[in-house]
């Protein structure tokens, strides 16, 4: 049973639906990243050298080299040693209609005498006589990781095939992992999880603490670091290699805390940590893929473009002021599927006094507004914007009524002078959230908040008044592209009834432009 999610293009609402099982799959393996990954040149060459060096050592042991192809996708990697001269592979994937697809491309790429497609979880595949793999495997390759590397589970899959599936002796591909780390300070990337206090017309807004003092959403931060200026930075360290897996070693995915010692290099304060990955293909580290930013490859260097693993941020819990000179622990915490970093004094990896729990939202805000949001709210060109279209439409007798999430537009038509102002939220969690941030700001009184769809608002939730200026920015959090956003089109529609004769709406047009490209292949 597989559950797709669909957004009503008309009203907004997500939907979950349940596809049968004539549903075309492979529209929703199109829209994901298999095609940037398979495009992956670089990735793709380094594979293939490390899968000849990983078969070409079983054979100088005079062994037979017997693959096992951990999530094997589209059946590439098995398909890579099977040319390089393995004997035979065992390929699995769990994901029916992609292990589906893989027995297709073995069998049109002539492999399939020497490659099984097994569409089972690692976990559950079996081995004997009468087993899904007839003998256990000298050669593990997997390509199980995202940006966080740990992210899609690949050490309790490794753990579990290292422990029942491998011989006892075996190669891996890649060889090893290691992750790096950079602490920085950087208003950009902090705006991105916290809310700086915001001057709206004659009144500052700020933030409530919960919000300040919340770590942030547990989840990592995945962007291309290679867009990032290096003026949105201040260094406070240098590169740091935070901890290392050797795949071709038993691998463990219990929790791991993982201290590094470091002498800051500059005054400033520390926020964040730039991390990223990479993989050695071969035990001598000879053949390597690196994620690293594009600002670190050498200027006459091709910077490999790469969709599907980029760099990560994450938020430190807190901001912490550092001297040029100081020593200082960066701890990475580790569990089966996650990585969280901590700032200590050094000697205090270990102590009681430092929580390894994973930093979770406790404020709420991190989990209704994703770091996208948080960035557009503190955002002071964008809010001038609004201010200067604001100030143009509003009168001291308007009748304001703001149709976004978690917008400051209310707040701001009631500095300007609006006599009244109402917002509509989407949810309870966000009406919570909004109502958090009038009431630090001594406005929870003057501007309600209403939770209800725009259909379902009557003339007695707006006073019995009709409303002069329908704003928005507009923003839903139920919006998973741009243009989900026209939803406000439909609110604005829904309205009619509530709406003064000759009201002004806010914006008043939108529009989406389309340029059509092809993509050269490097």
């Amino acid at each position: 049973m597989v559950f797709c999610g669909r957004v009503n293009p008309t009203t907004g609402a997500l939907d979950w639906v349940e596809e049968g099982e004539d549903y075309d799959y492979h529209q929703e393996i199109a829209r994901s990243s298999y095609a940037d990954m398979l495009h992956d040149r670089d990735r793709n060459e380094k594979y293939y050298q490390g899968i000849r060096s990983a078969v070409k050592r079983v054979k100088e042991r005079g062994e037979k080299v017997i693959v096992l192809d951990i999530g094997t996708g589209t059946g590439l990697l098995s398909m890579m040693a099977v040319t390089a001269g393995a004997d035979y592979c065992y390929a699995i994937e769990v994901f029916t209609p992609m292990a589906e697809a893989a027995v297709q491309i073995v069998k049109a790429n002539g492999f399939g005498d020497k490659i099984k497609v097994i569409n089972k979880h690692s976990k559950e595949v079996t081995v004997g006589p009468d087993g899904d793999m007839l003998q256990r495997a000298n050669i593990l390759i997997t390509e199980l990781f995202d940006t966080e590397l740990i992210g899609e589970g690949a050490l309790p899959s490794y753990e579990h095939a290292q422990q029942n599936l491998m011989q006892e002796q075996w190669e891996a591909v890649p060889h090893r992992a290691t992750i790096y780390a950079l602490v920085v300070e950087s208003r950009r990337l902090w705006g991105w999880n916290k809310l700086f206090p915001i001057n709206l017309d004659q009144r500052l807004i700020h933030a409530p603490a919960e919000i300040q003092t919340c770590p942030g959403a547990p989840s990592v931060c995945d962007v291309q670091l290679s867009q990032l200026s290096q003026d949105d930075f201040k260094t406070l360290s240098d590169i740091m290699a935070i901890f290392r897996v050797d795949f071709s070693q038993q691998v463990s995915s219990a929790t791991v805390i993982h201290p590094v010692k470091f002498t800051s290099v500059a005054n400033g304060a520390a926020q964040v940590v730039l991390s990223w990955w990479d993989i050695d293909m071969d035990p001598e580290g000879t053949i390597n893929c690196t994620m690293k930013p594009g600002w670190l490859y050498p200027t006459d260097h091709p910077v490999p473009w790469r969709d599907h693993w980029m760099q990560c941020v994450y938020f430190l819990p807190e901001e912490r002021k550092v001297t040029l000179g100081e020593e200082l622990c960066l701890t990475a915490y580790q569990d089966d599927y996650c990585v969280w970093y901590k700032l200590i004094k050094p000697g205090l990896e270990k102590s009681s006094l430092v929580s390894d729990e994973r930093p979770v939202c406790h404020c709420g805000a991190h989990i209704i507004w994703n770091r996208t949001r948080f960035g557009e709210l503190n955002d002071q060109g964008r809010m001038a914007k609004y201010k200067a279209a604001m100030r143009k439409i509003l009168t001291p007798s308007s009748v304001c009524l703001c149709i976004s999430d978690g917008s400051l537009l209310p707040l701001l038509a009631y500095s300007i002078g609006a006599a009244q102002v109402y917002t509509i939220e989407s949810s309870s969690m966000s009406k919570q959230v909004m109502e958090k941030l009038l009431l630090t700001n001594h406005l929870k009184e003057a501007i309600p908040v209403l939770q209800k769809a725009p259909e379902g608002i009557t003339a007695a939730n707006l006073g019995d008044k009709k409303v002069s200026a329908l704003i928005g920015e507009p923003f839903f959090t139920t919006s998973l592209l741009p243009w989900h956003n026209l939803y406000f089109w439909y609110s604005r529609t829904a309205l009619s009834d509530n709406l003064a004769e000759g009201c002004t709406v806010l914006p008043m047009a939108a529009s989406l432009y389309v340029l059509a490209v092809e993509f050269k292949v490097r």
